[in-house]
């Protein structure tokens, strides 16, 4: 059987996939006891015992200025303005991308302005964002919305526009009006393509969100990785990425889920 034919059962897809990670694990504790065999005091590659004993006073014991725990404190900064910036750019790609598809002269009018704005690199916004809205958490969450919100418009638009003319011809033949034909017709059709435009955002916003929180930020995770970067505090450093990664992981397989369980009909499922 040629390997295009070969479909994966489920259980075996964990097992697949947990294998190339396994791997790239076992060569980072091969190269980093290769180095600390040669240097002891090495801090590029640290062993987990290492970063165990870095992360466990930002894990558990309380800052004693703020009294929080840090570790925790800077996930929850970060989600906040995450979720926020996510939570905006989705509905406005909703609304937004609903009238550009359905209604050819909104998407005539507004269509160049919002493809202008996609083009621009949003870190290059960066500077204009801090002197707008000063060094507060508005600028954070406008650069994530402005880095991610075009892309899931135009998406959005442009499924939208390319849904079959016979839907719309049938239903104003019943005598839909244009925002029936939004509501009842072009909507529930936008929602799983809007669910993969968020995951596909995903990336774009984790990084906009460190890049904010790098320059101008006294609380979370990219602050605290670009603070203890000048100590070179690898032990630090990279259980923060990883945990980035895992909070990243888990956020696309909860919207892979929600999509599938919502419409399970966009996914090919029989019943």
């Amino acid at each position: 059987m040629r390997w295009v034919n070969r479909h994966v059962r489920p259980g075996n897809r964990i097992l697949l996939g947990a294998i190339p990670i396994l791997l790239l694990v076992l060569l980072y504790l091969v190269m980093a006891a290769g180095r600390h065999a040669a240097n002891p005091s090495d801090k590029i590659l640290p062993l987990p015992g290492a970063m165990a004993e870095g992360m466990a006073a930002l894990l558990f014991v309380p800052d004693q200025l703020s009294g929080q725990l840090i570790f925790w404190a800077d996930t929850v900064a970060s989600l906040q303005r995450l979720g926020l910036g996510l939570g905006i750019s989705t509905l406005s790609a909703l609304f937004v991308g609903l009238l550009l598809g359905v209604l050819p002269p909104v998407r005539a009018t507004f269509g160049p302005l919002v493809t202008g704005i996609a083009v621009i690199p949003p870190i290059a916004l960066l500077p204009v964002l801090f002197i707008a809205f000063g060094l507060g958490e508005m600028a954070k969450v406008a650069l994530i919305v402005i880095g991610i919100a075009p892309f899931m418009v135009r998406d959005v638009a442009a499924y939208v526009a390319d849904l079959p003319r016979e839907q719309m011809i049938k239903a104003q033949t019943l005598g839909a009006s244009s925002w029936q034909l939004m509501l009842r017709v072009a909507l529930p059709q936008a929602m799983p393509r809007l669910i993969q435009a968020l995951r596909l955002s995903l990336g774009p916003a984790w990084v906009f969100l460190i890049s904010a929180e790098a320059i101008a930020s006294d609380i979370g995770l990219g602050y605290r990785i670009f603070l203890v970067r000048r100590y070179l505090s690898m032990d630090i450093i990279l259980p923060y990425v990883g945990w980035i990664a895992l909070l990243a992981i888990l956020m696309d397989m909860a919207l892979t889920w929600s999509s599938r369980k919502a419409f399970p009909w966009a996914h090919g499922a029989t019943h």
